[in-house]
C-alpha cells in the first residue's frame, strides 16, 4: 500500500507539474520537487526496499523447513533373492517421505545476521538523506545563479535604457539645430552594444533556468521561473560551531558512521562460523515393494506395515572448514578499516568545506558591504557627468566611462552579494540540513 500510495503521489506532481509553470517556483518547492524526483534518490529508495527485504529474509531464516518427496523405481533382469543368489525377476518399489527440520541453535549466526539486516537498513536510510542533501545543495546553488542572472539582466536593462534615451535626446537636439549629425553616430553604437548586453543578459537568465530545470528533471522549461528570496545580510556563523553542530545533522556523516557499525557487526557475524550449531529433524514416511512372480501385499497393506516415523537432533561441530571463516573474519575486518577510513576522510572533507564557505562567504559580505557604499558614489559620480554632459561641459568618452564605472560597480555589488548569500546557506545547509537552510 505504501507503494501504490508513493506511486499515486508521483503520478499527480507530474501531471501537475504542466500547469503549474503558470506560476514562479519558490526555494522550498524547487527542493521538494528535486528529492521525490532525482533519479539517484529514487535508486537510493530501491536500496531501502531490498533492505526491508533483507531484514524479512532475516526473520524467516529462524523458521522451520518442511519438506516431502516420492520415488518410484522399476528393475528388470537378474536380481538378488533371499537365499543369496540371483535369480531372473522384475521389482518395483514406491516410497514417500516427509520431513521437518529446526534451527535450536545456529551459533548466534540467524541473530547477527538480523541483527545486521536492521543496520544495513538505516545504513540505506542515511545515504537515501544524503543524496537528498547533495541535491538539495545543488539545487541552492544553481537556484541563486538565476536570481544572480536575472538582476544582472536588470542591470543591463537599465543602461540600455539610459543609452535609448540618450539616443532620443540627441535627435531632439539634432532636429532643433543645436548639434551636429555626427555626434548621433557614438551614442547610437554604444546603445547597440548595451542592447547586446541584455540579450547576453536575457541569454544567461534563460540557461540558468534551464539549467535548474535539468537539475529538477522537469518534464518541460516552457514557462519554468522561480521567486525571490528574502536576502537582507544574514549573519556567519563560525566555522567551528558549523562543524560540531555537523557531525550530528550531516547525514553523510551519519551514514559513514553507521556503515563503520555495520562492518563491526559483520565482524561478529563471520566469528559466527566458529561455534557449533544444533537442529531438530523429525519426519515420516512408507513405501511399497513389488516382487514379479511372488504374491505381494496389497499397496495399502503394505503402506500400513512400512509406516514410520523418526525424531531426532544433530550437532554440527566445525573443525576444519578450510579456513573459510577465518577468511571471512579477515575480511570483514578489512571493511571495517576501509569504513573507519571512509568516515574520517567525510569528516575532514566536511571541515575543509566549511572553512571554505566561511571565508568564502565573509569576504563575499565585506566586498558586498564595501560595495554599497561605492555604488552610491559611482552613481553620484554619474549623475555628476551627465549633467555635465547635458550641459556641453563634459565629453561623450567622459559620458561612457562614468556609465560603465557605474554598471561594473552594479555588476560587482550583485556577484558578492549573491556569493555571500550562498555561502551563507551552504553554512546553514551544513549546520541544520536542507529543510531549514534557507
Amino acid at each position: 500500500m505504501r507503494n501504490v500510495y508513493k506511486l499515486s503521489v508521483t503520478a499527480a506532481l507530474l501531471s501537475s507539474s504542466f500547469t503549474a509553470f503558470a506560476e514562479a517556483w519558490s526555494l522550498d518547492s524547487c527542493i521538494s520537487y528535486a528529492v521525490t524526483h532525482n533519479i539517484n534518490v529514487l535508486q537510493q529508495e530501491l536500496r531501502i526496499h531490498e533492505g526491508e527485504q533483507g531484514i524479512i529474509e532475516a526473520k524467516d531464516r529462524f523458521l522451520p523447513t518442511l519438506d516431502a518427496s516420492a520415488s518410484q523405481s522399476f528393475n528388470f533382469g537378474r536380481g538378488l533373492t533371499a537365499q543369496n543368489t540371483y535369480a531372473d525377476r522384475n521389482t518395483s518399489q514406491f516410497g514417500w517421505n516427509a520431513g521437518l527440520s529446526l534451527p535450536l541453535f545456529q551459533g548466534m549466526a540467524e541473530y547477527r545476521n538480523l541483527k545486521l539486516s536492521k543496520l544495513s537498513l538505516k545504513q540505506y536510510l542515511l545515504e537515501t538523506e544524503a543524496a537528498k542533501d547533495n541535491i538539495a545543495l545543488n539545487v541552492i546553488s544553481q537556484y541563486l545563479q538565476v536570481l544572480y542572472c536575472k538582476e544582472v539582466a536588470a542591470s543591463a536593462r537599465s543602461q540600455s535604457e539610459l543609452s535609448a534615451f540618450e539616443v532620443e535626446r540627441q535627435h531632439a537636439l539634432i532636429d532643433a539645430g543645436k548639434v551636429a549629425e555626427a555626434t548621433i553616430y557614438d551614442l547610437e553604437s554604444v546603445a547597440a552594444q548595451d542592447r547586446l548586453q541584455v540579450v547576453t543578459a536575457d541569454n544567461d537568465t534563460q540557461t540558468a533556468l534551464v539549467n535548474l530545470a535539468n537539475m529538477l528533471q522537469l518534464p518541460t522549461v516552457e514557462g519554468f521561473d522561480v521567486l525571490p528570496i528574502q536576502q537582507g545580510e544574514p549573519s556567519i556563523p563560525s566555522p567551528d560551531r558549523v562543524y560540531s553542530e555537523a557531525l550530528m545533522t550531516n547525514n553523510g556523516i551519519l551514514g559513514a558512521r553507521q556503515a563503520v557499525e555495520v562492518a563491526d557487526e559483520r565482524i561478529s557475524y563471520a566469528k559466527s562460523g566458529y561455534i557449533p550449531t544444533l537442529r531438530f529433524n523429525a519426519g515420516l514416511g512408507s513405501s511399497y515393494y513389488r516382487l514379479g512372480g511372488y504374491v505381494n501385499e496389497s499397496f495399502r497393506e503394505q503402506m500400513k506395515h512400512n509406516f514410520a516415523t523418526y525424531l531426532g537432533f544433530s550437532l554440527s561441530i566445525p573443525i576444519f572448514d578450510g579456513f573459510g571463516t577465518r577468511n571471512n573474519v579477515r575480511r570483514a575486518k578489512l571493511q571495517k578499516s576501509s569504513a573507519m577510513l571512509d568516515l574520517d576522510q567525510r569528516q575532514y572533507n566536511l571541515y575543509k568545506d566549511i572553512q571554505l564557505a566561511y571565508y568564502q562567504a565573509k569576504g563575499a559580505r565585506e566586498r558586498y558591504l564595501a560595495s554599497g557604499e561605492t555604488l552610491e558614489k559611482t552613481r553620484l559620480s554619474f549623475e555628476s557627468t551627465r549633467e555635465r554632459f547635458n550641459l556641453g561641459r563634459a565629453t561623450q568618452a567622459d559620458y561612457e566611462q562614468a556609465k560603465n564605472n557605474l554598471f561594473r560597480t552594479e555588476i560587482t555589488r550583485i556577484q558578492a552579494h549573491y556569493e555571500y548569500l550562498m555561502r551563507h546557506r551552504i553554512l546553514m545547509f551544513y549546520q541544520n540540513g536542507y529543510r531549514r537552510c534557507w
